[in-house]
């Protein structure tokens, strides 16, 4: 299938490690995705990433269509500045639990999150309140969500929210909690600093890493016209 006809329309990234190199999206990177965006595509960006924090380190948000943030928990529209909360906080009682005990955490507007050190004690709490959370590892971090929560459930809610389908989706990611998402979407696409269990999945493994990785995806495959992705999802492919 010729990759200009209407299969995939919507590009979905990672934030750290992918789209952003030390927590910053370049100005190639950036000169690339909005090139995309004026094909026509609709971008997505999928993070661990607390909003409010988020908000302040990513200062070209707005050429997103879709931010998915907290791991899945909620979603955020440029556009608008919407925010559509998908699940609820942990409740009060676990909050005050990891501060009496001195765990140290940050709090999101419902993801919280941790050093993986602190893993073991957190997963302590959790089953002595007997509560429906759970720890999602992301490199160095610990996130607790509630149970089933990740960013392929806050991917997908998104996309139904704007008409598409998980199948139109081209996701890019290199670590642990991207997954998930990679896994429900049409095709993926792991960076070159990718961890080897993302790489060992991914349709396309591109030769760069982090943001230079996405540019050279975006120019060898989408805007490529003479690029055919027939293969493509049947067999991992090395971008060469």
């Amino acid at each position: 299938m010729p990759f200009n006809m209407p299969r995939f329309s919507m590009f979905a990234c990672d934030y750290d490690g992918t789209v952003a190199d030390a927590g910053v999206i370049l100005q190639d990177t950036l000169s690339g995705l909005l090139e995309l965006k004026d094909a026509g595509w609709v971008l997505g960006l999928v993070t661990g990433r607390e909003l409010a924090d988020l908000l302040q380190t990513c200062h070209r948000i707005d050429i997103f269509n879709l931010v998915v943030a907290e791991n899945g928990a909620l979603l955020y529209f440029p556009g608008t500045s919407d925010v559509v909360e998908l699940t609820s906080a942990p409740p009060r009682e676990f909050v005050a639990e990891l501060g009496r005990r001195k765990i140290p955490f940050s709090a999101g507007n419902i993801i919280i999150a941790t050093g993986v050190s602190n893993a073991d004690k957190v997963q302590s709490v959790i089953q002595e309140l007997a509560l429906e959370l759970e720890i999602i590892f992301n490199k160095g971090s610990a996130m607790v969500l509630p149970a089933g929560v990740d960013k392929a459930t806050g991917l997908e809610a998104g996309v139904r929210r704007i008409g598409l389908e998980m199948n139109r989706v081209i996701g890019v990611g290199d670590a642990e909690n991207d997954q998930a998402f990679l896994q429900a979407c049409g095709l993926s696409v792991a960076v070159a600093n990718a961890i080897d269990s993302i790489k060992i999945e991914a349709d396309v493994v591109t030769r760069k890493p982090s943001g230079q990785g996405v540019v050279e995806f975006i120019n060898e495959y989408l805007l490529n016209p003479s690029c055919d992705l027939a293969k493509i999802g049947q067999d991992s492919v090395a971008i060469d």
